[in-house]
């Protein structure tokens, strides 16, 4: 067994492709419309399907936004350098919740970002 993929829904699909793609560098690895559901949905990634998990990012045509809710905490992503991502990731236009450090009561190399519908994405140092 494995982890195929996350679903996220999200307002803007252009504008979360866009964030995924070009501020956190993913590559778009597929997208189809439903036009009988009214929704798209299109996966994102560092590499393809069939060795890694992937992103699903659903649109439904008619809903501009959602709440996120109580129950959703974060997505991770182990990168080589939490610091020069986090510089790089702002170069790019995205949001910073949390500089990159040391986590509360430990050493490992962490950071936060948004993506546009307001989910928290952690940047976790390589071990």
């Amino acid at each position: 067994m494995r982890l195929l993929h996350t679903m996220l829904r999200v307002g803007d699909l252009p504008r979360s492709i866009n964030f995924y793609t070009e501020v956190l560098g993913m590559k778009l690895l597929r997208q189809k419309d439903y036009p009988e559901g009214k929704f798209t949905l299109a996966f994102v990634g560092y590499g393809d399907e069939k060795n890694n998990t992937a992103l699903e990012l659903t649109h439904n045509w008619e809903t501009s936004s959602y709440d996120i809710g109580s129950g959703f905490g974060h997505l991770a992503i182990e990168v080589d350098d939490v610091y020069k991502a986090t510089d790089e990731i702002r170069g790019r236009g995205g949001k910073i919740l949390r500089d990159a450090g040391p986590m509360n009561a430990g050493t490992t190399i962490i950071a936060f970002v948004e993506d546009p519908d307001g989910y928290q994405i952690e940047l976790i140092g390589k071990k």
